[in-house]
């Protein structure tokens, strides 16, 4: 059975998107094509490239590699490529630290069970997970991320909720930075994407 989609065609389309909504000049690389096509299939909910790819539907995202590999950008892209059910609001995990300085544990709330808004929760991707702090509130020191992971976790295998997230990480540093546990985790909560360890910083 031939595939509906066209995926040459379509990483052009995707090119012409980020000029005209961001103004970003984007040419994807040879490089760059294996993870922008894996990312096109999930997202298109392409059931058979994903399968070749041995990546679930069911699961979210990790996108990992190097700074200036354009983890973020790529992210933004897919939201508007993204089919029904793959919708997601991007928080850059910087910006989740800040709101923790302001309100507390009650941020912790807001991105797991508190983010219930008229009984759909909501698909997210946190950018950048490492380079947010631990952070005090009122003298008590919290792993905020790690946290938040935890929490969207049992709301994956309670609601089917999926979590996107972007990291220069390696799987030990998470490991170091948040725990076994939220290692564990992620591996059931994210179908793992990675860029070669030597891609160039495509800022420079």
């Amino acid at each position: 059975m031939q595939n509906p989609y066209d995926y040459p065609k379509i990483m052009k389309v995707l090119e012409q998107k980020a000029e005209e909504q961001f103004g970003w000049n984007i040419f994807f690389s040879q490089n760059d094509h294996s993870i922008v096509l894996r990312l096109l299939a999930y997202f298109l909910n392409d059931e058979a490239v994903c399968r070749d790819f041995g990546i679930s539907l069911q699961k979210g995202i990790l996108l990992s590699g190097p700074v200036g590999c354009g983890k973020t950008t790529l992210m933004k892209l897919m939201k508007v490529m993204a089919g029904k059910g793959n919708q997601y609001i991007l928080k850059s995990c910087r910006e989740v630290s800040f709101e923790f300085i302001q309100d507390g544990y009650e941020v912790i709330h807001r991105y797991s069970k508190g983010q219930l808004y008229e009984h759909n929760f909501r698909n997210y991707c946190f950018d950048d997970l490492g380079v947010e702090n631990n952070l005090k509130y009122y003298g008590n020191e919290c792993n905020v991320m790690a946290e938040i992971i935890l929490s969207r976790y049992d709301l994956f295998t309670t609601h089917n909720l999926k979590t996107h997230i972007t990291t220069n990480l390696s799987a030990s540093e998470i490991e170091k930075n948040y725990g076994n546990r939220v290692r564990s985790r992620l591996r059931e909560l994210c179908n793992l994407i990675a860029f070669d360890n030597n891609c160039k910083d495509k800022r420079k």
